[in-house]
């Protein structure tokens, strides 16, 4: 069985799953957070329990990944733990929806920006039968296609160069980061007190259960922004040491994330009102952290915010790109999949064909315009499966306890059941606020059952 070639260290796996994180997220999920919690302390607490939740939720997938460090992250642990069917479903999930409609949505977020320094030639095709344009934003779905195709190739030709270039955007993002917090708790027009004054018109009747609920709902916001946590585990097979680098990679990383994510909420709160921030929640244009900084320094912090959300979705495309195709490959390599997807270049030692399956879909989805309501339902999607990583931790532990594990997840069992609780509790509030999301996301992952079979008689 071909396998890939371990070339990445401890550092170079911390930085991706720094890059796969740090997205367009933090930057403009805050204005529909505080919309619904009406307050600026249930946001930073909304902000610090997601991020708790995920560093949860990454501390149980550590102890998986060291204990089966391949490619395919939770796609291998499940096959493990469960059965190939399930594992199966993980997999296809990922590629209908989960892997790919971030990559899609990354990339088109990356052409909205650019297009918003550099304004895009305006091209319009009237539909004759509907009045209406028969393609909209043909520009930006251009250049978020190229986005796609440039760093496919890039990634085509080796990890290293990949990885290279995703450390270099960290480092340019993490610096620029600290920038906005420096001047934003700088800025004279910032006030404390705006952290501890709750909107004008804030419900103050709201009982505990409705505090709870508006929080689990706001916090699909923020865990968006955390999205990506599990992604050094599809890299397995490439990292050295794997048994002690990716629980490391993975714990330091998000650990990183949260205390940026925080610190950052901190300034846009601690700048604006909490009113003029759900204010921009009725303008989808506007961008929290480009608001702040246009306060700030005026129209050049409105270009240096332009500028890092084009460098942070570069650099998580880049690097979604890099960890997505790896599932993919060992889904294939299984037969649990396209059978070329296996297939690994014999000079670059990439797996080239499944790069290539997941970059065709991405392009699909962008030009579909689909690409938006899918991520809508990827939360719920993805939480189905991060609950069952977590209780793969307490299944593992039950069945085979001498099992050598180079990390044990922390405060065991409370973590695991305390990430499983939250997982139960934010599938639960979905179904119950947006039914049509959750249903339409489950409906689609099972659209890979037929397949599964299709592919199960092939091999046999």
């Amino acid at each position: 069985m071909q396998k890939l070639t371990a070339s990445l260290g401890l550092r170079s796996a911390i930085f991706v799953v720094i890059s796969v994180i740090l997205g367009s997220g933090v930057f403009k999920k805050v204005a529909m957070m505080a919309a619904t919690l009406q307050s600026p302390l249930l946001v930073l607490l909304c902000w610090v329990l997601a991020g708790v939740i995920s560093l949860a939720g990454a501390l149980c997938t550590a102890e998986m990944a060291g204990m089966f460090p391949n490619s395919g992250g939770e796609y291998f642990y499940f096959q493990k733990v469960y059965n190939r069917f399930f594992a199966y479903i993980y997999g296809w999930a990922n590629f209908v929806v989960l892997k790919t409609a971030s990559i899609a949505a990354l990339a088109y977020i990356f052409a909205q920006s650019f297009n918003s320094i550099v304004p895009l030639p305006a091209f319009s095709f009237n539909h004759k039968a509907t009045g209406g344009e028969l393609i909209d934003n043909l520009s930006v779905k251009l250049l978020a296609s190229f986005l796609l195709v440039l760093l496919t190739y890039i990634n085509y030709k080796g990890i290293q160069y990949a990885e290279k270039l995703s450390r270099i955007m960290t480092v340019l993002m993490l610096s620029a980061a600290a920038v906005i917090v420096v001047a934003g708790f700088s800025a004279p027009m910032g006030r404390f007190s705006n952290l501890t004054t709750p909107s004008i018109h804030a419900d103050h009747s709201w009982t505990y259960w409705q505090i709870i609920k508006a929080i689990t709902i706001a916090s699909l916001g923020a865990f968006w922004g955390y999205e990506g946590w599990n992604c050094v585990g599809l890299i397995g097979e490439e990292i050295k040491n794997p048994k002690r680098n990716l629980p490391l990679s993975l714990g330091i990383g998000t650990l990183i994330i949260i205390l940026v994510y925080v610190l950052l909420n901190l300034v846009y709160l601690y700048v604006l009102p909490i009113d003029s921030i759900i204010e921009m929640s009725k303008h989808p244009n506007q961008i929290a952290a480009v608001e702040v900084m246009k306060v700030v320094w005026g129209k050049w912090g409105e270009l240096f915010v332009a500028v890092l959300i084009l460098v942070t979705t570069f650099n998580a495309t880049n690097s979604t790109i890099l960890t997505s195709a790896r599932l993919f490959y060992a889904m294939a390599r299984d037969n649990n999949f396209y059978k070329p997807a296996a297939i690994i270049h014999p000079t670059f030692k990439t797996p080239s064909v499944a790069l290539l399956l997941q970059g065709i879909w991405s392009v699909l989805l962008i030009w579909s315009g689909t690409f938006d309501q899918l991520t809508d339902m990827l939360i719920f999607s993805a939480f189905i499966f991060y609950g069952a990583t977590a209780l793969a931790v307490i299944l593992m532990r039950k069945r085979v306890p001498n099992e050598p594990r180079f990390y044990k997840v922390f405060a065991y069992p409370f973590t695991p059941i305390f990430f499983l609780l939250f997982c139960t509790l934010l599938i639960t509030v979905t179904l119950q606020n947006q039914p049509k999301e959750a249903l339409s996301g489950l409906a689609l992952i099972a659209t890979g059952i037929p397949f599964y079979f299709y592919w199960k008689r092939k091999e046999g």
